[in-house]
């Protein structure tokens, strides 16, 4: 397992966000059965950094709390079984592992959420790549019984390593 974390933002959060980060994609992973070693890459920026994103990737011209950018094309989230007929697509052929995405998270959103929801901004954090793991794995929330679905597992995944509002 490859998790890459940059953090450019210039607020730093005073928690642990390396280790929180890793068992959430690792958690993540398990709990949604992916029989691969992954990547993932993770990116701590600030509000302005992941408007321009938006802007640029979504048309969006507003900060967001996370952005997630999948590498797999799922029929089915969650179903891996398509992705050895096209290795050199989806595996990074120097390591064998099977290339999810990125992630691009706002430190201010993180501390600004937390507060808003009032709760830690451990948990925000984990709340926010829970969130994202669960992107990359072809999930989403354009309709209410996804975002049921999405809610469900996120709450399940943090709740392994006790993470509660």
């Amino acid at each position: 397992m490859t998790i890459n974390i940059d953090y450019e933002a210039e607020k730093k959060l005073d928690i642990p966000y390396e280790k929180i980060i890793t068992e959430i994609v690792e958690d993540a992973l398990d709990y949604e059965n992916c029989p691969y070693e992954a990547e993932v890459n993770v990116v701590l920026t600030d509000n302005e950094e992941i408007r321009q994103m938006n802007l640029e990737a979504r048309n969006i011209d507003a900060a967001t709390d996370v952005l997630s950018f999948p590498m797999i094309d799922y029929e089915i989230a969650s179903d891996f079984e398509h992705v050895e007929e096209s290795a050199e697509d989806y595996f990074n052929l120097e390591t064998g592992e099977l290339m999810l995405g990125d992630i691009m998270i706002s430190v201010d959103k993180v501390e600004e959420q937390a507060e808003k929801y009032g709760h830690s901004m451990s948990r925000e954090l984990a709340f926010l790549v829970a969130h994202s793991m669960l992107h990359l794995c072809g999930y989403d929330h354009m309709v209410e019984e996804e975002r049921l679905e999405m809610e469900q597992k996120q709450n399940e995944i943090l709740e392994r390593r006790g993470y509660r509002r």
